[in-house]
C-alpha cells in the first residue's frame, strides 16, 4: 500500500506494518524519477515487513536495476531488508558511524550489552527473554552489505534533484537525515518524529547521547524546512514546534530523573527506571513487557550519563550492580 506525497519530485510512502511493535509502522519513502529512483529505509527483515515493501515497489513499478538506497540509520526496522531487496552491488548510502554499528550487530554487541545490563540491575531472567524477543536483535539483516559512506553535508543527485546529507547523531550514534534544500524537504528518520519520542539509549563508545541529541535538534532549526516526513507514523504540526517540545520533553525526564535519585539514595538504573513515567502495555513496571523494559532502562541510562557529565549525580559500583547518588 502506498500514497503519493509530493511532485517534482514524485515521492511516495509505502506502508510498512510493524506487528505488536508500538512504532505501528515504517514509513518507506520512495523518490521516482526518469533516471533513477531512491528508497529511504526498508522495514524489519520479517515476512510481513518484506511483503508490504515489495508490494508497494511492485505496484510503483520500481527498477531496483535503477534504484539506489539510503539508510537514516542502522536499527533493524530501518536496514532489516536491504540485503533481500537490493542487488550486492547497489549503491547504498549510510554514516560510516552507523555502519560500524551494524557490524557490532552482527557480532558480539548483544552479548556485551546484557552484561552491561546485568551491571544496571536488570534481572538476567528477564534478559534471557529477549534473545528470542527484542526486535532490535532478532529483525536484523541476515548479512553485511556493501555501503557508499556518507558524512554531514555529503551532497548525491537522483535524476536532476539534489540530496543532502544531515549528521544527527542521538537516537543512534551515526544518524542522519536527508535534505532537499531546494524544495525545503526533510526526510527526518528517528531523529524527529511527531506523535511519539524518538528512544534515546546509552550507546557503546559515546559519552553522552541524550547532549548529542539535543545539540542535533538544535541543529536541524537551522535549516529551512517546509515538509517534514518522519519514518514513522503521521506528521501533523510544525517542525520547529515539534523540535522545541521535544527539548522541553528531555528537560523534564532529566528533572524527574533527578528527582528520583535524589529521594532513593543507592538506587540501580533499572529500579530507577520503575519509578518514571512510561507509556507501557502494562499496568505496572513489574508486569510490563521486558523488551520495553529494555528500551526504557536504556533511556533511564541515557539520562543519567547526562546528569553524571552534568556533574550532578555520580555512581559506584557495588556487589557488581552500578548504583546513583546525589552529589
Amino acid at each position: 500500500m502506498y500514497k503519493k506525497i509530493y511532485d517534482n519530485p514524485d515521492i511516495y510512502s509505502i506502508y510498512i506494518p510493524l506487528p505488536n511493535n508500538p512504532l505501528k509502522n515504517l514509513n518507506c519513502y520512495v523518490i521516482k524519477t526518469k533516471d533513477k529512483n531512491l528508497i529511504i529505509d526498508t522495514g524489519f527483515n520479517s515476512p510481513v515487513c518484506y511483503e508490504a515493501l515489495m508490494s508497494g515497489l511492485k505496484e510503483l513499478d520500481i527498477d531496483i536495476n535503477k534504484t539506489e538506497m539510503f539508510l537514516t540509520h542502522m536499527h533493524s526496522d530501518h536496514t532489516g531488508l536491504v540485503s533481500s531487496v537490493m542487488r550486492e552491488d547497489s549503491v547504498i548510502y549510510m554514516s560510516e558511524v552507523d555502519y560500524e554499528y551494524v557490524k557490532l550487530m552482527l557480532n558480539n554487541y548483544w552479548v556485551k550489552n546484557e552484561e552491561d545490563y546485568v551491571k544496571e540491575g536488570f534481572p538476567k531472567d528477564e534478559l534471557a527473554t529477549l534473545w528470542t524477543s527484542n526486535p532490535a536483535k532478532i529483525y536484523n539483516p541476515d548479512k553485511l552489505f556493501n555501503i557508499t559512506a556518507v558524512s554531514d553535508n555529503s551532497k548525491f543527485n537522483i535524476g536532476n534533484y539534489e540530496f543532502t546529507c544531515i549528521s544527527t547523531p542521538g537516537h543512534t550514534p551515526g544518524h542522519m537525515c536527508l535534505y532537499l534544500k531546494k524544495e525545503k524537504i526533510l526526510f527526518s528518520g528517528d531523529h524527529i518524529l511527531f506523535d511519539i519520542s524518538p528512544n534515546i539509549t546509552r550507546w557503546p563508545m559515546v559519552e553522552n547521547s541524550l547532549k548529542d541529541y539535543i545539540d542535533s535538534l538544535q541543529k536541524i532549526k537551522g535549516y529551512e524546512v517546509k515538509l517534514t516526513l518522519p519514518a514513522h507514523r503521521n506528521n501533523d504540526m510544525d517542525l520547529y514546534h515539534r523540535v522545541d517540545e521535544l527539548i522541553h520533553h528531555h528537560e523534564l525526564r532529566l528533572e524527574e530523573v533527578f528527582e528520583i535519585v535524589t529521594a532513593n539514595s543507592g538506587l540501580n538504573a533499572y529500579d530507577i527506571a520503575g519509578k518514571m513515567k512510561w507509556s507501557l502495555k502494562a499496568k505496572n513496571w513489574s508486569e510490563a513487557p521486558a523488551q520495553q523494559k529494555w528500551f526504557a532502562v536504556g533511556e533511564t541510562l541515557a539520562h543519567l550519563d547526562y546528569l553524571e557529565i552534568d556533574n550532578k549525580i555520580y555512581k559506584e559500583l557495588i556487589d557488581d550492580i552500578y548504583v546513583y547518588y546525589v552529589k
